[in-house]
């Protein structure tokens, strides 16, 4: 007995340790809690709450007395059937893809650019980021000057090379805004991708590039058979991730054409905010922004699912 006792150990040894495991456990969530206060009040309460405004009939009159009736379903039935809507959905779409193409081709050849080794390199990386790490308001505001249609410098280059007669006032005509407030977004966009894809290059074996030179590949079969194929998980990721940045866009349009002219560069963002504060129609902005919620999370999951895999095969 006394034996079987000195072997187990004290008593109280095991609960201590217990309350030591429970202690350390404990100060996990504490460490862990600051960052869950902040999703919870900064987008889950947010989202919660746009979810629930938007199946009630929230105006001026009943916003602050909590009187809304309960519609439903009603408000999504009416924005998705409003034509406006529709509009705005097809221009943000065109807006996401005009973007995503010109970001990702600029952006991977300046990162096939930056993976060689050349005098000047780390600055001139440098100076490429200065774009991406500007405000974005700032960015619009250059770039709304640059398009302006007096004093822009767009005009007078084009007018001193002879391909202008008379100014062009770019960012108030239908033809034009969408193209100008899309070159805006690529120049703002392109380093993010060359950030990104640049390390995917340079984690490719230099061997492989050595083999496929002896086995008499050129430059472009070596690019075509070695570089796309291991660049695609990186590529497939940057796009998505830019899907997400772009699709969501409001600031870059608004200071520069505020949604016009005549909704031409009326994107999903600008026309939420249209109804929730420059007509206060609160549930259907509510409405119109869940509705732009949709696609990003599923792009979102996608890019999850895409990164675990990745995670899982490596």
């Amino acid at each position: 007995m006394a034996q079987s006792q000195i072997q187990a150990g004290p008593p109280g040894r095991a609960q201590t340790k217990a309350r030591g495991a429970r202690f350390r456990n404990l100060n996990d969530y504490l460490f862990v809690a600051p960052a869950l206060l902040y999703i919870c009040f900064t987008m889950i309460y947010p989202i919660a709450s746009n979810l629930r405004m938007s199946v009630y009939d929230v105006n001026v009159s009943t916003f602050l007395s909590d009187t809304a009736p309960f519609v439903g379903l009603d408000n999504y039935v009416k924005i998705i059937n409003d034509p406006t809507f529709q509009h705005a959905m097809g221009i943000s779409f065109l807006f996401t893809a005009g973007s995503l193409f010109f970001q990702f081709t600029i952006g991977f050849a300046l990162a096939l650019l930056f993976n060689r080794a050349f005098p000047g390199n780390g600055i001139l990386r440098a100076l490429l980021l200065l774009g991406w790490m500007l405000p974005t308001v700032v960015s619009g505001s250059i770039f709304r000057w640059t398009f302006d249609g007096s004093m822009g410098i767009i005009n007078y280059a084009l007018q001193s090379l002879g391909m202008l007669d008379t100014p062009r006032f770019w960012l108030i005509e239908p033809g034009t805004a969408l193209i100008a407030t899309i070159i805006a977004n690529i120049w703002v966009g392109v380093p993010f991708n060359m950030i990104l894809l640049l390390p995917g290059l340079q984690s490719i074996p230099l061997t492989l590039y050595e083999a496929a030179s002896i086995d008499g590949a050129t430059r472009w079969r070596s690019f075509r058979h070695v570089t796309l194929p291991l660049m695609r998980p990186v590529a497939l990721s940057v796009l998505l991730l830019g899907f997400i940045y772009t699709f969501k866009v409001f600031d870059i349009v608004y200071v520069m054409t505020r949604g016009g002219p005549v909704d031409a560069t009326t994107v999903l963002p600008i026309y939420v905010y249209q109804l929730a504060f420059s007509f206060f129609r609160f549930s259907d902005g509510s409405t119109a922004a869940i509705l732009l919620l949709l696609p990003l999370s599923v792009v979102a999951i996608g890019y999850l699912w895409l990164s675990q895999r990745e995670e899982a095969a490596s």
